[in-house]
């Protein structure tokens, strides 16, 4: 595909240079490693311009340096989702915001539900900074917690189609909740990760009734991509060109492709050109 492209959700992983807490309860290993150096050449060797860099809970939990290091040397290549406390203060916001940070990751899938019940302080902080909760839920997480989303006022950003169960399809609760916040006018979702959505090898046939759904409830005004690169804990290969060759079968419109591979995530994230 010739149409410009911003990756809207990779980790980067590098334990040389920025060692893993000891305390935490999963260290990426491995194939699993990617440096700042190395998702670069990845995104030359296809046409990726920018990427959205997500602090992973994995490796790192809390400890933002390894992503901020990368956006501080990318020359505005990356932007960057940080991992805080649910008592972060406005000014520790404010210094990863001036940092090249644009949101805030809420992995309720990680870290379940109640954890993310007292988060109403914390959202109320990102909606007043223009920050975006990046929310990452699976199966019905989020009915409990929508409320929460819609009444906080906050840009939300969903990873992964939502996650929903592939097994239960497109009228379940949880991805219907989704659906509907397409109406807010201020929730985005992100299409990546499909093999998290699926019981089936790549290509995932399963899943793509739930991003056509998605297509169709939030148009692609509303819709970006992402790689999931370097794809920690792939029950399987996963390679970067094949991923990008999905999309394109998925989205076949080539004015829809380019609006969610570019001019959506460059309008939302605030990268250049």
């Amino acid at each position: 595909m010739d149409t410009p492209k911003i990756d809207c959700h990779v980790h980067i992983f590098d334990p040389a240079r920025f060692p893993y807490p000891e305390d935490n309860f999963y260290k990426p290993a491995g194939h699993e490693i990617g440096t700042a150096a190395q998702l670069g050449h990845t995104l030359d060797a296809h046409g990726v311009r920018h990427a959205l860099l997500v602090g992973p809970n994995s490796g790192y939990g809390l400890d933002n340096r390894c992503m901020l290091d990368a956006i501080a040397h990318s020359a505005g290549r990356y932007k960057g989702v940080a991992v805080v406390p649910l008592d972060a203060s406005l000014a520790e916001l404010q210094d990863l915001q001036a940092a090249g940070v644009v949101g805030v990751a809420l992995n309720v899938a990680l870290l379940g539900v109640d954890y993310y019940r007292a988060a109403g302080p914390l959202l109320e902080r990102l909606r007043q900074l223009g920050l975006w909760a990046q929310v990452q839920v699976q199966s019905d997480e989020l009915v409990p917690l929508k409320p929460l989303l819609v009444d906080s006022g906050a840009r939300l950003l969903f990873d992964h189609c939502g996650r929903p169960d592939p097994t239960k399809g497109l009228g379940q609760p949880g991805f219907q909740a989704l659906l509907g916040l397409a109406e807010t006018g201020r929730a985005v979702v992100k299409i990546s990760s499909l093999v998290k959505t699926s019981v089936q090898p790549f290509p995932h046939a399963d899943a793509w009734p739930f991003v056509q759904a998605l297509v169709e409830a939030y148009t692609p005004q509303s819709l970006v991509w992402a790689s999931d690169w370097p794809f920690l804990r792939a029950p399987a290969r996963i390679d970067y060109g094949p991923l990008l060759a999905l999309f394109g079968r998925l989205v076949p419109d080539a004015a829809a492709r380019r609006a969610m591979l570019w001019d959506t995530p460059r309008r939302l994230f605030g990268f250049a050109g």
